[in-house]
C-alpha cells in the first residue's frame, strides 16, 4: 500500500509539474536576419575620405570626413584630414577650425600641427606658423624640418 501511495504521489507530482525538460526546442518567431556591415561608420567614412584625398577629389574627401565626424565627433584624425582637404580647396578659415578641433582632441598631434603651420603660411601668417613650428619641434623633428622649409620658402 505504501508503494501504491508513493507511485500515486509521484505520478500526481509529475502530472502537475510542467514538462520543461521534455519540451522540444521552439523555432524562432522570425527567421534570423544577418545584419549588413555598418554603412557610414566613422571608420568606413574616414577610409572613404582617405581614398578621395589620395585621388585629390577634395569635395568627396570633405564630405566623407564630415560624415566620419558626424558618426564620431571625438575623431582627431578625421578632423585633421578634414582640415587638409579644406586647405586644398583654399578654404583656409574652415581648415584652421578643423585643425583646432583635432588639436583640442589631441593636443600633441604632430601632423595636425604641421598642417596648421602650413595653412598659416598659405594665409601669409608667418608669425603664427613660426609659433606652431616651435611647438612642433619638441614633438617631431622631421615634421618640424618640413614646416621650417615651407616657412623659409615663403619669405
Amino acid at each position: 500500500m505504501r508503494m501504491r501511495f508513493a507511485v500515486a504521489v509521484a505520478l500526481t507530482v509529475a502530472m502537475l509539474t510542467p514538462a520543461v525538460c521534455l519540451a522540444e526546442p521552439s523555432s524562432p518567431a522570425a527567421d534570423p536576419v544577418r545584419q549588413p556591415p555598418a554603412e557610414g561608420s566613422a571608420e568606413s567614412e574616414f577610409n572613404r575620405g582617405v581614398r578621395a584625398r589620395v585621388a585629390k577629389d577634395w569635395s568627396t574627401a570633405v564630405a566623407a570626413f564630415r560624415d566620419a565626424i558626424t558618426a564620431r565627433a571625438a575623431f582627431p584624425e578625421a578632423w585633421n584630414e578634414l582640415g587638409y582637404a579644406l586647405r586644398n580647396q583654399g578654404r583656409y578659415v574652415e581648415s584652421l577650425q578643423a585643425y583646432d578641433e583635432a588639436l583640442r582632441l589631441r593636443p600633441n598631434f604632430p601632423e595636425a600641427l604641421e598642417y596648421l603651420g602650413e595653412a598659416y603660411v598659405l594665409m601669409g601668417r608667418l608669425d603664427d606658423a613660426r609659433r606652431v613650428l616651435e611647438r612642433l619641434g619638441a614633438l617631431d623633428a622631421e615634421r618640424a624640418r618640413e614646416l621650417a622649409e615651407v616657412i623659409q620658402k615663403r619669405k
